[in-house]
């Protein structure tokens, strides 16, 4: 989700069909670039680069969670690399006076920061492709829905196209499930924070308790439930994959991943929890009615979890029975109401949309592409859609070779109406290989169903 603290195309390609219809030779660099800023109108900032010699293609680039501060692509590296191709870039900082969650602002801010570069181009351009990273993902998606004759293509990178609420769902089942099986006695706060110091306190209370846990077959069994709940990756940073089979180290390596450092995946998660809430007016994820049996039932990782209660002597039944009998928190009304509106896409694609993922991201779990992918089969747009992973560790972790070749993908299947095998691993990994920007990994992937994924959401769950 987030990429705070973690502080982010000389014409056309000469030759852009080899592969299935695309090819990558390595770029001239743009002789030169002109920079541009201006204000939005809630007092927001905006910034573009616009090179010489301009292919016609602008870049319409959403930043991820964390300060508003405007940005026109993800990184330097990248940056140069789109603007030697001769890429016009543009994004905004969203609104600077509201929460990072920018979800009430940032649309609108992107389309006026769109509008400002158009009056400084030397013409009209010729496509408009969004492209968004981790929230500025799920920005790039909910402009693919909301964007038609404004942009004709788009681009996510490791978004959150899942929506926030399925976020704060799961996030929050696994919240749950460590306060009330590892640490019942102790009073953890768990929503309507008041500030992200309060959520980060919280983290620090689960980093400790986590601690303890992993030191027996008790604890680490529930964390591993925890953690399934949580969707987290079993493959950590720095580590072999474990075996499929590999129950032991598959829950180790998911520890690592959650618990581990200074500032933990859990910090991150809890600190990032106020925003959401300062920017939907309250509470908007629930336990209450949750069947944590059902919910395991269907997670693909219910075998490491059963395999590990076993070992421990532990009744899972007894523990998932608890659960569900103590679910009692309940969303505030208007902030689902505020955050399905908002910060949910629907799937209604008005514009070809291709999705970039690594395998492993510790914050967007790759199972949130297996939701957007559903919801918008069932709007009937799934022609519209591709999505492509790389086999690689960590939140946003792509390498410029890896998002040039996605940018000229989807800037393939805008001027051509088809994708063809444009956007097939292969063809992918081949044209960022060509370009000369270093490794890629694209790889045939399919990722697992989301943990805590019902298809809907129940009113009757909300705090009236």
């Amino acid at each position: 989700m987030w990429d705070a603290r973690r502080t982010r195309f000389a014409a056309l390609l000469a030759s852009m069909m080899l592969v299935a219809g695309l090819a990558a030779a390595p770029a001239a660099p743009a002789t030169t670039s002109t920079s541009h800023t201006g204000t939005t109108s809630d007092g927001g900032s905006w910034v573009a680069d616009v090179p010489s010699p301009w292919n016609g293609t602008v870049l319409l680039y959403s930043h991820g969670f964390g300060p508003p501060q405007a940005a026109d692509a993800p990184d330097a590296s990248t940056k140069q690399a789109l603007l030697d191709r001769g890429y016009a870039l543009v994004g905004s900082s969203y609104d600077p006076t509201g929460s990072w969650w920018a979800l009430s602002s940032a649309l609108r801010d992107q389309f006026e920061a769109l509008n400002a570069v158009r009056a400084v181009l030397a013409s009209k351009p010729r496509e408009v492709i969004a492209f968004g990273t981790s929230m500025g993902g799920l920005i790039s998606a909910l402009e693919s829905e909301q964007g038609t004759g404004r942009i004709d293509g788009a681009l996510t990178t490791c978004g959150l196209v899942a929506g926030a609420l399925h976020l704060n769902n799961y996030q929050l089942d696994g919240e749950y499930a460590i306060a009330k099986l590892l640490a019942q006695a102790m009073p953890i706060k768990l929503v309507r924070f008041a500030n992200p110091a309060e959520g980060l306190a919280t983290g620090k209370q689960f980093d400790a308790i986590a601690q303890q846990a992993q030191s027996t077959p008790q604890g680490r069994a529930r964390l591993a439930l925890a953690m399934a709940f949580l969707n987290v990756p079993t493959w950590a940073p720095g580590q072999p994959m474990p075996a499929p089979d590999d129950y032991a180290a598959q829950e180790q390596q998911q520890f690592d991943i959650q618990f581990s450092g200074a500032f933990t995946t859990m910090d991150f998660i809890e600190s990032g929890r106020p925003w959401i809430e300062q920017a939907a007016g309250g509470n908007g994820s629930w336990t209450a009615g949750v069947d944590f049996a059902r919910q395991l039932a269907r997670s693909p990782y219910a075998p490491q979890v059963r395999a590990l209660y076993r070992h421990a002597g532990l009744d899972l039944r007894s523990d998932l029975s608890t659960l569900t009998a103590g679910a009692d928190i309940r969303a505030d009304a208007p902030a689902v109401r505020w955050l399905a509106q908002t910060s949910v896409p629907t799937g209604r694609l008005q514009v070809p949309e291709l999705n970039l993922h690594t395998i492993s991201d510790q914050l967007v779990p790759v199972q949130q592409e297996s939701v957007y992918a559903r919801a918008v089969r069932g709007a009937g747009a799934d022609r519209l859609l591709r999505q492509a992973y790389i086999a690689r560790q960590s939140h946003c972790n792509f390498t410029p070779a890896e998002l040039v070749a996605g940018v000229l993908a989807i800037e393939h299947r805008v001027e051509t109406g088809r994708w063809g095998r444009v956007a097939t691993p292969q063809s992918l990994q081949a044209t960022a290989t060509g370009l000369g920007l270093g490794d890629a990994a694209f790889i045939s992937y399919r990722p697992w169903p989301l943990t805590g994924d019902n298809g809907r959401f129940e009113p009757h769950y909300v705090r009236r």
